[in-house]
Parts: structure tokens; C-alpha cells; sequence
């Protein structure tokens, strides 16, 4: 059974780096530490340029650093793979839909290493 991770991991790095909010907030280009707050609560999910600023911040990949998210997104990519495949299965034979059925089967087959 796969281990429910934490949807982020923000808080435990910025402790790690000795960080206020503030002064994350800070290198984030943001006024106030509210919003580094809302996202180590979850109550926030970052664009994808604040994910890569927490990204450089953290020097922890942006999948480690929301490794929650990161499994969930993979679990939904895998499952809507695993739906592309069954009906491109009843697809005409071509070239490229070969390519297709396989690319969608290993998705669905390893979420994880998404």
C-alpha cells in the first residue's frame, strides 16, 4: 500500500534553512509572510513560478518539496491514462496509435515515476 504523503514539505524546509516566513516571503518577491503561510498550511497552491522560486529557495526539487501533490497529480494522470488506453485499444491499427497505447500503458502502469 503507498504511503500518503504530506501535501507539501515547505514548513520543514524553511525550518531547516533557518527562514522566517518574512524572509521567504522575501526571496518569493511577495510583502508579507500570510502568503508563505497559506502555502505551508495547504490552504494555497503556488504558480508554477513560485513552485520553481521555492524550487531554488529549498534546492529540493519541486516534487520532493510537494510530494503530496506530486503523488496525487500522478495517481489522476495515471487513472485518465489508464482510460486513454482502453479506448485507443479499439482504434484502428496505425503506426501511431502502437506508439500511443504503449506510451498511455506505461503511464498507467507506473504512476509513481511520472
Amino acid at each position: 500500500m503507498a504511503s500518503t504523503q504530506l501535501q507539501n514539505y515547505l514548513r520543514s524546509n524553511r525550518k531547516r534553512l533557518g527562514l522566517s516566513q518574512d524572509e521567504v516571503a522575501f526571496l518569493l518577491g511577495t510583502q508579507s509572510g500570510a502568503k508563505v503561510c497559506r502555502y505551508e498550511r495547504f490552504a494555497r497552491e503556488p504558480s508554477l513560478a513560485t513552485a520553481l522560486a521555492f524550487q531554488a529557495i529549498c534546492q529540493k526539487p519541486v516534487s520532493k518539496l510537494f510530494a503530496g501533490l506530486h503523488q496525487k497529480v500522478n495517481q489522476n494522470v495515471a487513472a485518465r491514462a489508464k482510460v486513454l488506453a482502453y479506448r485507443t485499444h479499439y482504434q484502428k491499427r496505425t503506426r501511431e496509435n502502437i506508439r500511443k497505447l504503449q506510451t498511455l500503458t506505461s503511464i498507467a502502469a507506473n504512476p509513481k515515476s511520472i
